[in-house]
C-alpha cells in the first residue's frame, strides 16, 4: 500500500518590515562564495523590506538565471537590474554580470539604477566599489551596506565612503566567510563598523535601519 503523504511543514512567518521607510536602501557586495551566502540570507528578508541592491561577481549571462532562482526562494521580488529601474520596497535588484557597472542616480527625487560603461574597478565589472560609492553620494545617510565573502578588495573603498557619509556598514566575519578577502580589506580600512556572522547579517541590516530612524536620520534631499 502506498504510504500516506507527509503533511507539509509549516514555514515560520517572516516579520513585517512595513514600519521601515521605503526610501532607505540596503546594498550588498559579494564575490567567491557569495552565491551560496546570498541564497542563504536573502529569503530571510520580509516581503516588504526597503529596496536592496546587490553586486555579486558573476560572468555575463549568469546573473539573470541567478535572479530567477532567488525570486522563487524569496518573499521579496528578485530580478536582474535594468537601466532606469527604480528602487522599490519589496524589490531586490542584482547587477548584471559582464560589461557594465551598476550605479545609482536620482531622477524625479527617487534613486534609479544606471548601468554605465567603464573599465574594471578593483579588477571587477560590475564593481562593488562603484555601486557603494554611488550609494554614499545619492542615498547616505539613509542606507546600510554589507560586504560578504569574496576574494580581493572590491568594496572596501566604497564601504568606507558610505560610513564616512553616515550610513551603516558591516562585513561578514572570518569564521562564516568562504573567502575572507573582501570583508577583511573592508574591516582593515575602517569601512565596516562591525564584523557579523552570516547568520546574523539580516537582523543586523534590518536593525541598522531601525537604529537610524531612532537617531533621527534625515531624509536625503533630491540631488540634481
Amino acid at each position: 500500500a502506498a504510504r500516506p503523504s507527509e503533511p507539509p511543514v509549516a514555514q515560520p512567518a517572516l516579520p513585517s518590515a512595513a514600519h521601515l521607510p521605503a526610501d532607505w536602501v540596503i546594498a550588498i557586495g559579494s564575490s567567491t562564495g557569495g552565491v551560496q551566502a546570498l541564497t542563504r540570507i536573502l529569503p530571510e528578508f520580509p516581503a516588504d523590506t526597503p529596496p536592496i541592491v546587490i553586486v555579486q561577481h558573476m560572468p555575463e549571462g549568469f546573473t539573470a538565471a541567478f535572479a530567477r532562482r532567488l525570486d522563487g526562494l524569496c518573499p521579496m521580488q528578485v530580478r536582474e537590474a535594468a537601466d532606469g529601474d527604480t528602487l522599490e520596497r519589496g524589490r531586490i535588484l542584482i547587477a548584471p554580470g559582464g560589461l557594465r557597472h551598476m550605479q545609482l542616480v536620482t531622477a524625479g527625487g527617487r534613486p534609479r539604477v544606471a548601468l554605465v560603461e567603464g573599465d574594471p574597478v578593483s579588477y571587477s565589472r560590475p564593481s562593488v566599489d562603484v555601486l557603494f560609492t554611488a550609494l554614499a553620494r545619492v542615498c547616505a545617510p539613509r542606507c546600510s551596506a554589507a560586504i560578504l565573502t569574496g576574494m580581493g578588495s572590491d568594496g572596501a573603498a566604497g564601504l568606507l565612503a558610505i560610513r564616512q557619509a553616515g550610513g551603516r556598514t558591516f562585513a561578514q566575519d572570518e569564521a562564516s566567510s568562504q573567502i575572507y578577502g573582501m570583508p577583511a580589506r573592508a574591516w582593515e580600512r575602517g569601512g565596516a563598523e562591525d564584523q557579523v556572522p552570516l547568520t546574523q547579517m539580516v537582523p543586523r541590516l534590518l536593525g541598522s535601519v531601525r537604529a537610524g530612524l531612532a537617531a533621527g536620520y534625515p531624509r536625503q534631499p533630491a540631488l540634481p
